[in-house]
């Protein structure tokens, strides 16, 4: 009776609805459980676009590429930051950024986001290579025989602690390093519960994340933050607005700095290993990939070996062709992003093909680049993980092709228009330098044999983690 009475009232031109019978979740779970393949098996049933009813939303599915630029140039009525800053500011435990309240205060820190970019960002990878560089040195430095770990904690501790210093700085005790081990515990325990956050579900549900959440903000009230050293300018410029802002807290001003955290490293952490595994896991891939790196090396007259000092402009880091078509490759199979809009009016949406979506106000349009990254029209054998699908006669390849058509959008790991991550760039190159350290100091390999699959507990969400952890070892290259 649900279907029909919703089936009934649809107006014209409104997509088709897909409502479930279930009060008020209508097809979340089975979303929840696979999102690829339900989208994919709506598409067969009822073409492109279609709406779906999940936990109370009306979401509209929009499964075709060429249609994705459509939405994406009607940023007007079709927003995200609104959506965003709601799901944010509960989720990091800050007041929302009313205009009422906080006038401005949005668009002055999406304006800070130019220290990520040009020369600014040249610095922080400076920062960022050489806090690698030191955190390899620490950690590795006496590996003269095999050393065993697990890969995903391994990237985690060295990605994690990385970010930290370059963003906030340094711990100055003696033991700082045990300091930030110990607010990554925390944010591990935190980050495993954001999925069901994300979802609306009360933070009162989650067993000890609440107290954990507000234990992680603690560590950036100003009087700690104030000990750090070194800290970034992205960061301090963060600090400089929240103190323009009588009616932020030191609370709400901590749960800012940490939330920037969390967007700082909590996808670039599961990224990382999937770059380190399937690089392991192809012994082709990583051949080329540790030549075009020795090569580099050798070219501008830089030693390897966690004594040496290694310096990377922007420009040599661009022309690791293997090296970045491999983290592409990666990024396309294991990213599961959701990009949102929410109309802001009752809007129809013009679309190509003279096709035109009917929406009311407040109802959702989303994309789902997962369905485009396996796409066997645009990447023959999608499954598969080919090194060097994003190289072409030794050059970057760009063009990708569906239906004989070239795509604008064929890879979109880092969302897309304006809710695409600004620190993209940063994250990119993160990967990189950390990929590139490795790989030129140390011989590594895998130390177990088993299949490591997507945990896809956080479809819709950013980079999906690995469901188990596998060991790898590595040792000093001679």
């Amino acid at each position: 009776c649900c279907f029909f009475f919703s089936a009934f009232n649809r107006k014209t031109g409104e997509p088709p609805l897909i409502n479930g019978w279930i009060p008020y979740l209508g097809k979340a779970l089975i979303f929840r459980k696979d999102a690829y393949k339900f989208l994919l098996d709506q598409q067969k049933k009822f073409g492109d676009i279609f709406t779906v009813h999940i936990a109370g939303r009306y979401i509209t599915f929009i499964m075709d590429p060429f249609q994705y630029v459509y939405v994406i140039r009607n940023s007007k009525q079709l927003e995200f930051h609104e959506f965003a800053n709601k799901m944010a500011s509960k989720t990091f435990d800050y007041p929302a950024l009313s205009k009422g309240k906080f006038p401005e205060l949005k668009e002055n820190l999406h304006r800070i986001y130019q220290y990520l970019q040009g020369k600014p960002l040249d610095i922080i990878s400076d920062h960022m290579m050489k806090n690698l560089q030191d955190i390899f040195e620490w950690k590795c430095s006496q590996a003269t025989d095999w050393e065993t770990e697990k890969m995903y904690k391994f990237c985690c501790s060295v990605m994690f602690e990385a970010s930290f210093v370059t963003l906030y700085g340094r711990v100055p005790a003696a033991d700082g390093h045990k300091v930030i081990s110990e607010i990554r515990d925390k944010f591990i325990k935190f980050d495993a519960s954001f999925p069901y956050l994300a979802a609306n579900i009360p933070i009162e549900l989650l067993g000890a994340t609440k107290k954990v959440r507000k234990e992680l903000i603690h560590h950036f009230l100003l009087q700690n933050m104030t000990k750090w050293l070194g800290g970034s300018k992205v960061v301090q410029a963060r600090q400089d607005i929240f103190e323009k802002y009588e009616l932020l807290g030191d609370y709400d001003k901590a749960a800012h700095h940490f939330a920037f955290l969390w967007a700082s490293v909590g996808n670039t952490i599961p990224a990382t290993f999937w770059a380190m595994y399937y690089l392991l896991r192809h012994p082709e891939a990583l051949a080329a990939v540790r030549d075009e790196i020795d090569h580099l090396l050798q070219s501008t007259g830089q030693k390897r070996g966690p004594t040496y000092n290694i310096h990377l402009t922007r420009e040599q880091l661009d022309n690791l062709v293997y090296l970045e078509s491999a983290l592409n490759e990666s990024l396309r199979m294991c990213s599961s992003s959701m990009n949102i809009r929410i109309s802001q009016e009752d809007f129809v949406l013009k679309l190509e093909g003279n096709q035109e979506v009917v929406l009311r106000k407040g109802d959702w349009i989303a994309l789902y680049p997962q369905i485009l990254h396996m796409d066997p029209e645009v990447y023959e054998d999608p499954k598969e993980y080919k090194f060097d699908r994003y190289i072409e006669n030794g050059k970057k390849k760009s063009t990708f092709y569906k239906a004989g058509r070239k795509l604008k959008y064929f890879l979109m790991p880092f969302g897309s228009g304006i809710s695409m991550c600004p620190g993209r760039f940063l994250a990119m190159n993160e990967m990189k330098m950390f990929l590139f350290i490795l790989l030129s100091h140390f011989d590594v390999e895998l130390a177990e044999n088993k299949a490591v699959r997507l945990d896809n507990s956080r479809m819709g969400l950013g980079i999906l983690l690995p469901d188990v952890d596998i060991a790898f070892r590595y040792k000093l290259r001679s």
